[in-house]
């Protein structure tokens, strides 16, 4: 991201309620092995065929903060954008991922505190079925205002 200039997301007297971002995504292996590497997480239930095969589950499922990562990518990348930050959560995994499963997420807002400097937001993520598989709530805070244009840890943002 270095060198490429990106804009600071919208701030709080830019948002409204209803405003809202979509985004789909496939976890595949090299993400999964990726997170799991990076967490040190060696849960048999996500990379093991035989064990999953003998639970409830059926098969290796994805690891429910890889999905609440995506989430988070929404907010910092989309809505509001770079310089957000998630302040809480809420949020029920309704039912498992599977590896490979297409999965589409919406975060909306739906209240906005200017003197708290926070906005509300509802999330609501399907799979391929249309089942529910995230729900919930996150609080957030937008980027601040920069105090100044020139400042020098702004250089990648305009």
């Amino acid at each position: 991201m270095l060198g490429k200039k990106r804009k600071l997301g919208k701030k709080i007297q830019h948002l409204k309620a209803g405003d809202a971002f979509t985004s789909s995504f496939t976890i595949e292996d090299k993400e999964l092995l990726m997170y799991l590497g990076l967490t040190d997480d060696a849960n048999p239930l996500y990379i093991q065929h035989d064990y999953a095969s003998e639970t409830p589950y059926q098969r290796p499922i994805v690891p429910t903060f890889m999905i609440f990562g995506k989430v988070s990518s929404i907010i910092s990348m989309h809505l509001p954008g770079p310089g957000s930050h998630i302040i809480k959560q809420e949020l029920s995994f309704d039912k498992p991922v599977y590896h490979y499963s297409e999965v589409k997420v919406t975060a909306e807002i739906t209240l906005i505190h200017k003197k708290d400097h926070i906005v509300e937001m509802q999330v609501h993520g399907y799979d391929e079925e249309g089942d529910s598989i995230v729900e919930g709530r996150l609080w957030v805070r937008p980027p601040y205002e920069p105090q100044s244009l020139n400042a020098s840890s702004l250089e990648n943002f305009y």
